[in-house]
């Protein structure tokens, strides 16, 4: 008896099921998509880059600590 691979479900299409059941049966089940992909894309796109902006914003922060707490300690170890 040959094994049946199970589809594999996503946990954010478990959170767009429990949204609305609906809209997941239309898309995973019907083949539709809904309008405005376009304008999705551009809002992913624009999450990640303020994801990576808000990423280098606390590399750039803890930069300036480390450098604030060496101008600190230069003086006192040095003379």
């Amino acid at each position: 008896m040959a094994h049946r691979r199970l589809p594999t479900i996503r946990v954010s299409e478990v959170g767009e099921y429990v949204y609305c059941a609906r809209s997941w049966w239309l898309r995973r089940v019907a083949g539709l998509e809904p309008e405005g992909r376009e304008r999705r894309e551009r809002g992913v796109t624009l999450h990640r880059r303020h994801t990576r902006a808000v990423a280098l914003s606390r590399l750039l922060l803890a930069a300036a600590v480390l450098l604030s707490v060496a101008a600190l300690i230069v003086p006192v170890v040095g003379g």
